[in-house]
This record gives C-alpha cells, structure tokens and sequence, in this order.
C-alpha cells in the first residue's frame, strides 16, 4: 500500500483513536496512508515513543479530548486560521535573545569575533529557542518531581558563574558581563537556567549552520554571503568550533548534570547525522532498490541531524523546570516529532519554492546528491530513480530528470502527509498539559510547521 496523490489533505480526517499515537479509521483514505504511518510504528523510527496505558471510560474520554485537539489544530493548518502568536508569548525573553548571544560569543581575537557573531546580524527565524521558552513556559504549571527540585534551583542560580577559576579557564570573553539582566528576570514562568538553555541551544544549531555551509559548499544564508565565502573555510570552521566550545561552558555552568548529558550528545547526533548523510542508503550501493529500510535510514538521519536538537532541548526544558517524568517524556516526544515534521516540510520546499521565496538556493539537495522525503516515495513507483541515486545525480541531466520524475509522482503529496502524521503526534503529546497560552503556542508552531513557505 502507498500514499495516494492528495492524501495529505485528508490526514486529520481520520483520526478516531489515540493510543499515544495516530490510529488510523477504518476508511480507505485511511488505507492510502498506511504505508507511511507504518514507519511511525516501525522499532526504528519510534523507538523511544511511549503510549499511555488504557483505562475503560477514562482512556475514552481521553482520547476524544485529544482527538478534538488534533483535528482542530490540523483544520487550522488547513484553512489558515492562526488562534495565538507564539512569539508574542515570549516576547520579552526573545527581545534578549540575540543580544545574550553575542555576549556569550566575545573574543578578544577581532577576526574571530567578527566570524563567531556573523549570523548574528541577520535576522533569522530562531525556531529552536523559541520553542524551548514556550515549553519552559508551558511545564511550568505541570505536576514536578520533588527530586528533581535542588537541581533546579542549582541550575539557575549561577548560570554566569565559572566552576572553575578564571585565571586557569583562560578564556577571555571582552563582552561578557556580571551584571544581571533585571527586564528579562521578572517573569518566574521561564527560570534563568531555562533562558540560558534557549540560547545554548542556538549557539549549536548556529555552528551546525557554519559547518554544514563549508560541507555543502554553500554560498548563501538567510540572503547574504555564507561565512564560508565570506570568511574562508577555515575560519568558518574554526567559528562553528568555538560556537560549540562556548556552548559546552555555558551548558557546564547550569550544573545540572542530566541537561548536560542531553545536550552534549545532541552535538555528537549532528555529526553522525552528517555522516550518515554522506551516503542514501545503509549500503551506499551502486545500483540501489527501493525498500522501507531506505525511508528508515533517511528518518534516523534526519532525527539526528534535525529533531535532536529540537527534541532533547525540550527535554532539557522540562527538567530544568523540575516536572515530572511524564511532563518530561512528553516534552521529548512533542520535540521529536516537531523535528521531524519540519524537516520533512523542508524537504517538499526544495521541489516546490524558488530561491527567491526560500532565501537560499532551490533544489540544492538533488545538487549535493542527497535523496530526501519526495524522491524516495517517488522511488518506489518508479525504479528508475535507483539508477540516479546510486549515483548521486553526478551525471549531466540527472538533476533534471530526478525532479521531473518526483514532479510526476505523488511523492510531494506522500511527504507532506508523513509530516502531518508527525504534527498530529506532536499535539497529542500535549494533551495532558494544562491549557495555557504557552500550550497554544506550541500547537501554533506545529501548525505553522506545516505551513511555512520558507
């Protein structure tokens, strides 16, 4: 069984049972998507989703509030009806944002200040931290662990304080400063541990930009030079480093060990996504054919690459807030799948926008030899693209003539139900979150995942 073409506009219709996951209704619209959710539910891909158990009246009860909330969110999507502002929400923690960044990011070398703050200046859509301050907010009134209460309050209470003395660190930061930022305090929703996470985690998924750049050759970001062309590859490289070292210190000073833990294997995910990248299938053959195992292989190297900072960042909000395991395994479970979604949106933009619209060049993926979300579902119809796969698109015409034979498939359509089935997942790891605007805003940025254009 396969998606049929137009699937992805039917996929919150057939939501009538939640388990923990989307189950499809009986219904052949339904049976069309099969063959993707069966991915959702395959031991690789959903290895570390959790269900909750049933329980008669109460698990029905349940799964109809949670049903409701799916499809209404998916119906926004849909018909384009926004309900809440995300960035309103946090207004006044992203309003510091870039500013605290640059802080943390000084360097009394002028040549590498100027390269470790360069994406700084433009403007860019800061999707990761924003998430981390709406689920900061949003767990904030769920049940907490009592164990969980004197880390907490050791992770916030010297985030710019060094653990050990300066004069050994040697680490001169010219724009560092002691001095507390009193606006951005005030709100005891979002804790300073919490604020600081959002940053690291943009320092990291900055320096997975600065290194992906120099890899892919890149010569545009956010619609100016890439560092690589502006600074060189090396210094580019040597930026992305020093992102990730500033980083690792500030992720130190929050003293919290299993934080620590989440985001410094974050780090070690991008790299082994980056080289399970260099490579479509497990055994890099020659002359592939399709299989699942191929769309596996390709949604383990993108929670890797893409949702593991998303997820394990959530996680870590979670925890620096002291909620309990459920309110903690539900952060991750809302960020894997958010993750993946947007990647996989990503993916549909590179057939379906201009470089104009996207900010960077089009079609760049089937140029770098990657096969993403759209082809390998055309794959399966059409075994002549193993050829172009196996190959990685080098000979002349095979860029062309791969995205003529995904125009032609329904593998846009098959893709952008797949991340339908992840925002559903998303929002059903919600449910048991009390309502808030922060819970809203977390179901607004699933729903904008989905429409987004750029």
């Amino acid at each position: 069984m396969q998606l049929r073409a137009g699937a992805g506009r039917r996929v919150g219709a057939g939501v009538s049972g939640l388990a923990g996951r989307i189950l499809p209704s009986p219904t052949c619209s339904a049976c069309s998507r099969a063959s993707a959710v069966s991915y959702l539910r395959s031991p690789a891909s959903r290895a570390s989703y959790h269900g909750s158990p049933r329980r008669s009246s109460a698990w029905a009860a349940a799964v109809s509030v949670a049903g409701n909330m799916v499809n209404n969110a998916l119906s926004r999507a849909k018909n384009d009806m926004p309900v809440i502002d995300p960035l309103r929400i946090v207004a006044k923690e992203m309003k510091f944002l870039t500013g605290n960044i640059r802080k943390l990011l000084g360097s009394g070398h002028p040549s590498l200040d100027r390269a470790a703050k360069y994406y700084t200046q433009a403007e860019g859509k800061h999707v990761r931290p924003l998430i981390v301050l709406l689920m900061s907010r949003a767990t904030s009134q769920c049940p907490k662990a009592p164990q969980r209460q004197q880390a907490t309050f050791q992770a916030s209470s010297a985030i710019d304080t060094s653990i050990s003395p300066l004069s050994v660190l040697s680490d001169f930061n010219p724009s560092a400063t002691t001095e507390k930022d009193v606006e951005a305090s005030g709100d005891t929703d979002i804790l300073p541990s919490q604020r600081r996470l959002a940053e690291i985690t943009e320092l990291i998924h900055t320096a997975s930009l600065l290194h992906d750049d120099v890899i892919d050759h890149s010569v545009a970001r956010r619609g100016s030079p890439s560092a690589n062309l502006e600074f060189g590859n090396k210094m580019a490289v040597l930026a992305g480093d020093f992102l990730l070292g500033r980083a690792s210190v500030a992720l130190a000073r929050l003293r919290h060990a299993e934080v620590i833990e989440l985001l410094a294997t974050v780090i070690a995910n991008l790299v082994e996504g980056e080289f399970m990248q260099l490579k479509n299938t497990a055994r890099d053959e020659k002359n592939p054919r399709w299989s699942e195992e191929t769309l596996s292989y390709y949604l383990q190297k993108t929670y890797l690459k893409t949702a593991s900072l998303i997820s394990k960042s959530c996680r870590a909000a979670a925890l620096l807030g002291g909620a309990d395991a459920q309110t903690v395994e539900s952060a991750y479970i809302y960020g894997k799948n958010l993750g993946l979604a947007f990647q996989l949106v990503d993916d549909l933009l590179d057939y379906t926008r201009s470089e104009q619209e996207l900010g960077k060049p089009a079609g760049a993926d089937l140029e770098l030899g990657l096969a993403t979300a759209p082809l390998l579902f055309a794959w399966k119809t059409m075994p002549e693209l193993g050829a172009l796969v196996g190959r990685k698109f080098e000979q002349d015409g095979d860029v062309a003539r791969a995205r003529d034979l995904v125009m032609q498939s329904d593998g846009i359509e098959q893709t952008r139900a797949l991340a339908e089935d992840y925002v559903a997942q998303a929002i059903h790891a919600l449910r048991d979150f009390p309502d808030s605007d922060a819970k809203e805003g977390l179901i607004e940025m699933a729903v904008k995942t989905l429409k987004r254009n750029k």
